[in-house]
Parts: structure tokens; sequence; C-alpha cells
């Protein structure tokens, strides 16, 4: 056996969970994840069958459609070293929820534990468990970093995207006051309480406006999709893009809700 096929048979064999949200609105984001997953020495497998990860439902209290969506998702990922998600928020719900979800189901609250140990939002996996210290990337810009509730408080995730933009060409990451802080979305949230959400939305706008930065970026297409849209109807002209098209230096794509 060559020294390359050596190295691809002991691979992490990795299965990449999609999301809906980048699958139907920026479908960019899966292949910049991808790329930095092969890049890091994984084999990348994206199983056609994957659906929802369930969390509006289980937001909306709806358990029962909930635990059949989480069940179809653990069938589905069983047979990979590890599950990827470009996302705190769906990563968070299979790693975080599904095992309190089937909690009373005999057989899939073990098959709940198995999924959730291997289950690593993407750039968290790419620094913690593959090992990745930096990115052959080039983008001379400013920028500023938002933390999603999600992947901050579900997963610790802090660290990680800050360490791999500070080795990107070009970019000067700047502070951002209140990064922790919510976006507003929320997902059923937004929709439920418009106003409330839309002032929690401007008050981000604020810090990242404060910041001096012309790009913001964050790991969750939710928070982004959000934030891309308030700026677009305010008429601000700061970019928006998640993290990882930057540190796979794929920033061809216009930034999200641009040209609208």
């Amino acid at each position: 056996m060559s020294t390359k096929e050596d190295a691809a048979s002991k691979a992490p064999h990795v299965g990449l969970y999609v999301t809906c949200l980048v699958d139907f609105f920026r479908p960019s984001v899966g292949f910049a994840a991808i790329k930095l997953l092969e890049e890091a020495g994984a084999k990348v497998s994206v199983p056609e069958g994957q659906t929802c990860c369930g969390q509006p439902a289980y937001n909306s209290g709806d358990p029962t459609d909930a635990a059949a969506i989480a069940r179809q998702v653990i069938d589905l990922f069983e047979g990979f070293d590890y599950v990827v998600a470009p996302s705190g928020s769906c990563a968070g719900m299979l790693k975080r929820h599904y095992p309190q979800l089937l909690a009373d189901d005999p057989v899939y609250r073990a098959k709940a534990d198995g999924l959730a140990a291997k289950t690593y939002e993407l750039v968290s996996f790419l620094t913690d468990v593959m090992g990745m210290e930096r990115v052959k990337s080039r983008f001379p810009s400013r920028v500023a970093y938002h933390d999603s509730c999600s992947a901050l408080r579900e997963l610790g995730i802090a660290a990680q995207p800050r360490k791999l933009l500070e080795s990107v060409e070009g970019l000067e990451l700047v502070k951002l006051e209140d990064s922790e802080v919510c976006c507003g979305f929320g997902g059923a949230f937004s929709v439920k309480f418009p106003a409330v959400s839309a002032a929690i939305a401007d008050g981000k706008i604020r810090s990242v406006e404060a910041s001096g930065a012309p790009c913001l970026l964050s790991g969750d297409l939710g928070c982004l999709l959000h934030l891309a849209g308030r700026l677009a109807r305010e008429g601000k002209k700061i970019e928006v893009r998640h993290v990882a098209e930057v540190l796979a230096d794929m920033t061809d794509t216009v930034p999200i809700a641009s040209g609208r």
C-alpha cells in the first residue's frame, strides 16, 4: 500500500450534516466545510437522506415529531466516525438535546448518546479533533466575529474560530463589544416576537458599526441571515459571511443578503 493510500485508510470518516439553512440559502457554506475538512485530513461524505435536525419542532413544544426526526438522523449517521455540522445550533441539537429527547426510548437513548459523543461543530472539530492550527486563506479586511448562543453556551465554542481567523492572510480581527449577546433570531422567537427580535438585532448591529469592521462573521447561518436581512433593510453596507467561507478561501460568492 502506498503512503497516500495508507493515509487515506487512516483518515476519519466524517458525515457532514449540512443543515437546512445551508442547503436552502447558502450552499457555499457546505462546500467550504467539505474543503476545510478534507484539508484537515478527513474523508467526507454527505448522506443524501438527511433532513432537518428537528429543532423547530422541539422548540415549538412538539417532542413527538422532534423525536421521530431524531431517530431518522441517528440511523442515517450511525456508521460515521464523526458527525460535523457548520452550525452550533444544529450540532447542539444533536449533541445536547437528542439524549434528553430520547431519554425514555430504550433503544434510541443509547444510540443518541453515541451520536452525541461524535458530533461536533465544524470549526471546533477542525481545531479540537483534527489539530488544525492554520488555514491557507487570504481575506484582506477588518472583521468582527459574533458568537452564536448555541455555539457559545451549549458547546463552549469561542476561542476556536478566532484562532483560525488569526491565521488568515490580510485579515484583522477586531473586538466586538457584547459579541456574546444574542442576535435576536432565536428561530421561532423572531416570528412570535418580531418587534423584540428586531430591537435585539439593532443592538447587535450598533455594536458591529462601533467596531469599525466592514465585515461580520459567525458560525451560525441563522444568526447571519437574521442580521444580514436587517442590515439590508436598513441600507447598511456591512458585509456578512459565514466563517467557513473565509477560512476555506471561498469568498467569491456574494455576501449574504447583498444586492437585495
